[in-house]
């Protein structure tokens, strides 16, 4: 049977004709929708996000054009030692690979640092008032101890000499350090230094003001400065993490931003660690032997 005589027999068959024609409309009509969303959507237009940071938001319009994206500032930072204007950070990260017309989210270095109300943290204990001075974006300068009833309750605040009272509005410039006076009772066990062998600079010191311990002398490698101070990591800290120390005590911190010689120290401090816990010369308390296994 020839092509054209199938094609008479269904033209004559009304149902089977009509059914025909609507399934044909109906591809005609999916190609055509998927067509159109495909360029709508860019389908398989991709680019590379480049690597902003370190450059002005004129520098890098360049960059973006034939993908056409679109740079939104989301927040700004001060970072002293970096060129005022320029990206420190971005989203989606460099290398992703985006469809044109993204939105990509850039953190820029500020041309001068902001000032907050330095909070007031009077009656809460240390780790609180860690906790609530690093939201704000502070830091503690140093622990002074007194004689108390409790153990790390913060009994005074100032900054740069001026005391810190309830409904204080002492401003201070972020990232500046507060000094605490917090309380120590008669008779409290003295704080085990706790491991930050491996940590970033602003990690050990968060561990370090939560036992009760100053960040004492901080010792830099000859590559590590402003610009790549964020990346370094302690390889070495003195007193070491077994040992025991005085409230208020400093601990000399070392960094790094040479990879292997972290690994060393991360690996030097985990075998004296062991050392520590299954030949210890003391009791060790379980949320002290917690913390060393931090």
């Amino acid at each position: 049977m020839g092509v054209k005589n199938i094609f008479n027999k269904i033209s004559k068959h009304f149902l089977i004709r009509n059914l025909i024609i609507a399934i044909c409309a109906l591809l005609v009509f999916i190609y055509l929708v998927n067509l159109a969303l495909n360029i709508f959507t860019r389908h398989n237009q991709k680019f590379n996000v480049p690597d902003l940071q370190g450059k002005t938001i004129e520098e890098v319009q360049h960059l973006i054009k034939d993908a056409d994206l679109k740079l939104i500032v989301i927040d700004s930072l001060f970072i002293a030692g970096l060129t005022p204007g320029t990206i420190i950070d971005q989203s989606p990260e460099p290398t992703s690979y985006v469809k044109s017309g993204r939105k990509v989210f850039l953190t820029i270095n500020s041309y001068s640092p902001r000032s907050e109300v330095v909070p007031y943290v009077t009656g809460f204990s240390l780790r609180q008032a860690k906790n609530m001075l690093e939201t704000k974006g502070f830091e503690i300068k140093r622990l002074i101890y007194r004689s108390d009833m409790a153990t790390n309750n913060v009994i005074g605040e100032s900054y740069n000499g001026q005391e810190i009272v309830r409904g204080s509005t002492i401003k201070a410039t972020l990232g500046e350090g507060i000094t605490l006076t917090v309380g120590r009772a008669a008779g409290s066990p003295l704080p085990l230094v706790p491991k930050v062998v491996g940590l970033t600079l602003r990690e050990a010191k968060s561990r370090l003001w939560e036992i009760g311990l100053n960040v004492g002398d901080i010792r830099l490698d000859a590559d590590v400065n402003d610009s790549n101070l964020s990346e370094a990591r302690v390889y070495k800290q003195t007193p070491d993490q077994q040992s025991r120390t005085d409230y208020g005590a400093s601990v000399i911190l070392y960094l790094s931003i040479d990879t292997n010689r972290v690994n060393q120290g991360v690996k030097r401090s985990d075998e004296d660690m062991r050392k520590a816990i299954e030949n210890p010369v003391e009791d060790i308390s379980e949320e002290e032997l917690e913390r060393l296994l931090q």
